[in-house]
């Protein structure tokens, strides 16, 4: 059980609720929020992250990009804990169910909803397998900002509303760009293990020095958004209450600027997601508020 835990990479798992916990905000602050549609939303979105860090833990190492070089968290397939028969099988069932559960939200949204979630569900196996792998093309970044970011929130903002709605679009941007600065982190502790192995992130292609300016360049965009709303739309100064999270932010900069430890960068990796958590949280609460 603490291996499947291990496989699942529960640090990764704040970029699947926290945009539906924003979306769901911003659902009830429009007196739109529906408890079912939500919770099924945060379960697909759980099972999509699920299933994805399973495919990347089978997939790189097929292709060898796990090897016993790298410095990352430990991975299932490449140390042995799990046969990688296993893994692909847990991949395609967690799939299985999240195609199940999703017709729930398609009965209720209608085919905008399926094709989100049939490209979902693509994008999750192709982010490191098939012929034109997005996390070895350096396309990992746009992906997660889109998926984590923009697709979550606004979808779940419309299962519940059955509406589209720039109120829903504006919140994505800051936690698409956290929800990317997960995976920078982790491009970046492995450019090295990556490189030799050929696996192109954008990390890999922009270099350690490019990398850390995309790191704060998208802390610095998370927290400008919910300022811009107060202070040059006509949202509530409540939207501001994600700058509690500020310290931290800090923080976790300040590591990756300064170090290419491993071990330290895992801290950073764990850490962002943390700080995911924390600026969702207080945003959902802001948006509420307002």
């Amino acid at each position: 059980m603490r291996s499947w835990i291990l496989a699942a990479r529960p640090k990764t798992l704040p970029a699947a609720v926290v945009p539906v916990l924003v979306g769901s905000a911003v659902a009830w602050s429009s007196g739109g929020f529906s408890f079912w549609p939500a919770f099924v939303a945060c379960t697909c979105a759980l099972c999509i992250q699920i299933a994805t860090n399973f495919a990347n833990d089978y997939f790189d190492f097929v292709k060898g990009a796990d090897t016993e070089k790298r410095v990352g968290p430990v991975r299932v397939v490449q140390s042995g804990l799990i046969a990688p028969a296993h893994v692909r099988n847990a991949m395609i069932a967690v799939l299985v169910i999240t195609f199940v559960l999703g017709l729930y939200l398609v009965a209720i949204g209608g085919w905008p909803i399926l094709l989100i979630g049939l490209v979902s569900i693509l994008c999750a196996v192709i982010y490191t397998a098939g012929p034109f792998p997005l996390a070895y093309l350096g396309l990992g970044d746009v992906f997660v900002f889109f998926f984590f970011g923009i697709v979550a929130v606004t979808g779940t903002h419309f299962v519940q509303t059955l509406h589209w709605s720039r109120d829903a679009l504006i919140p994505s941007i800051p936690i698409g760009a956290i929800a990317t600065a997960i995976l920078v982190v982790n491009n970046y502790r492995d450019i090295d293990t990556d490189r030799e192995v050929g696996k192109r992130t954008l990390a890999v292609r922009m270099g350690r020095s490019a990398s850390v300016t995309e790191f704060r360049l998208l802390l610095v965009a998370a927290y400008l958004i919910p300022i811009g709303q107060v202070f040059i739309g006509s949202g509530h100064v409540w939207l501001i209450l994600p700058l509690a999270s500020l310290p931290l932010a800090w923080k976790l900069q300040a590591i990756v600027v300064r170090s290419t430890d491993g071990t330290l960068l895992n801290n950073a990796l764990g850490g962002t997601g943390k700080l995911l958590a924390l600026y969702g949280s207080l945003y959902s609460i802001g948006i509420i508020l307002s």
